[in-house]
């Protein structure tokens, strides 16, 4: 969509806006007749493959949204938008709430709120079940002794999950590809459990913040689900990438597929090793932000966990088999209608041009990596399998620190740095709507730069 035509549909959604207040009091009720379920027989059981208009768009406004209203559309809307995007991701079927199973999909704000919410589910399990287990231990005993495994390059937002909820965490070193991996976890595992503390939550990254590493979840997924151990899977950059079937194989380990096990997995009766997956749409997939689709194994995990119903706020139908009740799935009790700009992005793009782009941006990320390898001053220090490139200058961390000031300084562009093993690198990351002439013009002014930089008598 250009931009010319972007702003044609968004005066088109205002003036439709306007005219859906004007007419709450001639023709519109305020409180919607349809029975529980009466949405997902309207729409198809997939996303489309291509895009389609926005007028057969806002025409199935009228006959599938509005005689919801805003509830129970939203919520409906949202779990079969959540059933369109796990089958594009090719997720196991018992994240889809329409396989007949316990799982299901919700929406929540970011990437951080569903690491906070499976952390505070895996806690909430493992406590209830030590309860029932050990029913005269004193209040609060199990709780100082649970602990919480990430790897050294996981997001912060875990760290900050653990404070918020009270437990220890441990970061477990990473390999040489900064990837966690399972024999670190094994010997955390035995460690601590000789200690006397209780392993319950482990956070696998896939696409670190830093370097896009990948945690090996093929390693990790075992001994999580040999040992009871909630498996949360974090993909907030990653993960739209997985609905290209290039990049599945980067997801195997949530669905392990046959063929790729060996003796080991065969031994587990599960191949689905995570409890919880989530990825923000709102990062490489079209959405505004916020829009951050989260999977759960058993919806009754995480309702469990926050499950508070006084009388002003209880349905008679609540959590039953019809109606889903998604203030038991996140932290907040209002929520906005997040489905409904998925809804817009699926069917205006399609699945086939939202592949096309990222394929586009990942052999843009390619072209820049290029640059930098075809330029002896600079050195490439991630290995670059998606979108986000990590270089630096051969020299030291404070030679980078200032490239990165020079870059940012005129704004031109805008590049963030990370340390990898001590190394202060700079890090360039394709975002949506980047071009080949955007991608060029950035290295070389990057590299214009650095020859500045370089000739300068203080350097």
């Amino acid at each position: 969509m250009d931009p010319k035509e972007f702003c044609i549909r968004g005066k088109q959604m205002v003036d439709y806006i306007v005219d859906y207040r004007e007419s709450l009091d001639k023709h519109r009720k305020v409180f919607p007749e349809v029975k529980p379920g009466y949405l997902r027989p309207l729409l198809p059981d997939a996303a489309p493959e291509e895009a389609e208009s926005f007028e057969d768009v806002m025409s199935d406004m009228e006959r599938v949204i509005m005689p919801g209203a805003s509830c129970p559309a939203a919520t409906e809307l949202e779990i079969v938008m959540l059933d369109w995007l796990g089958k594009a991701l090719q997720l196991p079927v018992e994240f889809l709430s329409g396989s007949g199973g316990g799982g299901g999909g919700v929406i929540q704000r970011t990437a951080s709120d569903a690491t906070l919410m499976s952390m505070l589910s895996a806690r909430h399990k493992t406590l209830t079940k030590l309860g029932r287990e050990q029913p005269n231990q004193v209040d609060g005993k199990h709780l100082s002794k649970l602990v919480a495994y990430m790897s050294d390059q996981a997001h912060s937002s875990v760290e900050r999950a653990a404070i918020i909820e009270a437990v220890r965490v441990r970061k477990l070193p990473s390999d040489e590809k900064f990837s966690m991996r399972g024999v670190e976890l094994e010997k955390a595992i035995k460690q601590d459990k000789e200690n006397g503390l209780i392993p319950f939550y482990l956070c696998a990254t896939l696409g670190t913040t830093s370097s896009c590493a990948f945690d090996n979840i093929l390693e990790l997924g075992p001994i999580c689900q040999r040992e009871g151990i909630w498996m949360h899977i974090d993909a907030a950059y990653a993960g739209s990438a997985f609905i290209c079937p290039e990049f599945r194989p980067l997801l195997n380990g949530v669905e392990v597929r046959i063929g790729q096990v060996d003796k080991l997995l065969l031994e587990h009766h599960s191949w689905n090793f995570a409890d919880s997956f989530d990825f923000n749409a709102h990062k490489w997939m079209g959405a505004t932000f916020d829009c951050s689709p989260m999977w759960v194994k058993s919806r009754k995990d995480i309702v469990n966990s926050l499950k508070v119903e006084p009388p002003y706020l209880k349905h008679i139908h609540s959590e039953s088999d019809i109606i889903t009740d998604y203030r038991h799935w996140q932290i907040s009790l209002g929520r906005k209608f997040s489905s409904l700009k998925l809804w817009f992005v699926l069917r205006l793009f399609g699945i086939k041009k939202m592949q096309e782009l990222i394929l586009s941006d990942v052999a843009m990320a390619r072209e820049f990596e290029e640059f930098v390898r075809k330029d002896e001053r600079f050195e490439v220090t991630n290995e670059v399998k998606l979108g986000l490139v990590c270089f630096a200058l051969k020299g030291s961390n404070e030679l980078n620190r200032h490239l990165l000031e020079a870059v940012n300084r005129e704004g031109k562009i805008h590049i963030t740095p990370t340390e990898l093993r001590s190394k202060y690198t700079l890090r360039f990351v394709i975002c949506w709507g980047n071009t080949r002439e955007s991608v060029r013009f950035a290295w070389e002014y990057i590299s214009s730069k650095a020859t500045a930089l370089l000739s300068s008598p203080s350097e």
